[in-house]
């Protein structure tokens, strides 16, 4: 099985394990995507996308280090700040059998809008889980 999971903040692959099922996780090859999105409209107004794509690699690359300790098959990418385009991209050239959505609560954390997840199903045709982080 192909995960495409999106995430904003590292994850663990315990968390992956809890979204998925242990079986289905350990046994997929997992792409992680990180959106380059800044924390706010300030941020993005006042500041260079430069920092933004610095964060994103760091989230993919630390979520992808800790999936590999814990024996899950996983690469990383970096995605466009808009969420939708970053699946769309990632699944150009991974075409995933399912998609898994890490976002935080309402709040200032949560970077995708209302609606986000059903969107996605509609518009890419793949099963989608969403899941609530904390950090």
């Amino acid at each position: 099985m192909k995960l495409l999971v999106l995430a904003t903040e590292p994850i663990s692959a315990d968390v992956l394990r809890e979204a998925v099922g242990p079986g289905a996780a350990d046994d997929a090859e997992v792409l992680v995507v990180t959106p380059a999105q800044q924390s706010s409209k300030l941020r993005f107004v006042m500041s260079d996308a430069d920092d933004a794509i610095a964060r994103a690699e760091a989230v993919q690359e630390e979520t992808v280090e800790r999936l590999e300790e814990e024996g899950i098959d996983a690469a990383g990418d970096t995605g466009e700040a808009d969420p939708v385009i970053a699946l769309q991209d990632a699944l150009t050239t991974f075409p995933a059998d399912r998609i898994v959505i890490f976002r935080h609560e309402e709040g200032e954390g949560a970077l995708f809008e209302e609606g986000f997840a059903d969107e996605a199903r509609g518009r890419f045709g793949v099963p989608v889980d969403e899941r609530v982080v904390t950090r």
